[in-house]
């Protein structure tokens, strides 16, 4: 992974665009719901991050239909079958927030996701992460998530608001590619 360390000047953009967007426009004052996001942005600032579940033979999953069946198959439990259900909150919110546009486009398209609801799948990412992290006792985590699930839309709406921000600086964060 692209890990960017503590200080660099795009967390710092992203941390004060999601504080700004989530507080100012949305009246939401959650350090931790809105760091999680933060790193979000951060995290997927790399395509090989956004699509970094890979099928049997190597290939990146490039759907969320492909991504939910895969990590249907997984053995119940562990860290892996967490990272999965993560990653599909992750990428459903990222998509629903930053681009619905391009989930938009998703329903006129001949693919398997034209079919289904990036909101319910998100939600049930994260949803399904809590309570694999509950069972791990990782309670902070686990109530996190839970927020994430039961919060999916405004959090898609806070993303919004901060790609708004951002454009409305004339130019995208440095070293991002906007989808459009």
């Amino acid at each position: 992974m692209h890990d960017l360390p503590d200080g660099h000047p795009l967390k710092r953009m992203f941390a004060g665009l999601a504080e700004h967007a989530f507080f100012s426009h949305l009246g939401v004052a959650d350090p931790p719901l809105t760091d999680y996001l933060s790193s979000l942005l951060t995290r997927f600032l790399h395509f090989d991050a956004v699509y970094r579940l890979r099928n049997e033979s190597g290939k990146p999953i490039t759907e969320l239909t492909e991504m939910v069946l895969e990590a249907e198959q997984l053995p119940a439990g562990g860290r892996t079958r967490r990272e999965y259900y993560r990653h599909i909150g992750d990428f459903a919110l990222f998509w629903t927030g930053l681009y619905p546009e391009v989930v938009d486009r998703q329903r006129n398209r001949l693919c398997k996701d034209a079919m289904v609801n990036y909101t319910t799948q998100g939600k049930r990412g994260y949803l399904i992460t809590s309570r694999l992290e509950q069972a791990e006792h990782h309670d902070a985590e686990a109530e996190l998530f839970r927020r994430l699930s039961d919060q999916f839309e405004l959090c898609a709406v806070g993303l919004r608001k901060v790609r708004d921000e951002w454009e409305q600086t004339g130019e995208p964060p440095p070293g991002t590619t906007l989808i459009g």
